[in-house]
């Protein structure tokens, strides 16, 4: 084979269609657009604009709420924390907190505070100390002989705040 020879397989590059290049080409004059308008001008961003009808967006109901205050967790699964400890940068014999898993590059940061979720599995005797874990996920690191304990700054999940009545 020579390098003359190389071609790609029938079908794969299509030529792109060149607008507004004589009327030879069938998009020629207008180039596919109409003629006036605000829509036949460069830089137009219409967006949701249905011509002075109410817009669909508007139309529809609001759902949901947001809370203002709500808490963002980082999410790490077991398998990425079983994955790291192979490689290296987690050290399964010390105590592994949320300073390690950042400084491991396993988040970014911990925004406030991290979750540990059961995807993956662990087979690595571990001692994590986070601020949120599933019940499914603290099952699975005390059968792999270790322990999640989550940190007491919050309260677990689920509960609520206020004083039982």
């Amino acid at each position: 084979m020579k390098l003359h020879e190389l071609a790609d397989n029938p079908g794969a590059a299509k030529k792109q269609k060149r607008v507004a290049r004589g009327p030879g080409s069938g998009k020629g004059k207008t180039a596919g657009r109409g003629i006036k308008g605000q829509k036949s001008r460069s830089g137009v961003a219409i967006g949701g604009y249905e011509g002075g009808q109410m817009p669909l967006y508007r139309r529809l109901p609001k759902r949901g709420f947001n809370k203002p205050n709500r808490k963002e967790f980082a999410v790490i699964n077991l398998g990425l924390i079983e994955k790291f400890i192979g490689l290296g940068k987690l050290d399964a014999k010390a105590e592994i907190n949320e300073d390690a898993l950042v400084a491991a590059g396993l988040t970014s940061d911990k925004r406030d505070g991290i979750r540990i979720l059961n995807k993956g599995a662990i087979t690595t005797k571990v001692t994590l100390v986070v601020t949120g874990a599933s019940a499914a996920a603290v099952e699975a690191v005390a059968a792999a002989g270790g322990t999640l304990t989550v940190a007491p700054t919050l309260e677990p999940f689920g509960k609520s705040k206020r004083k039982a009545q």
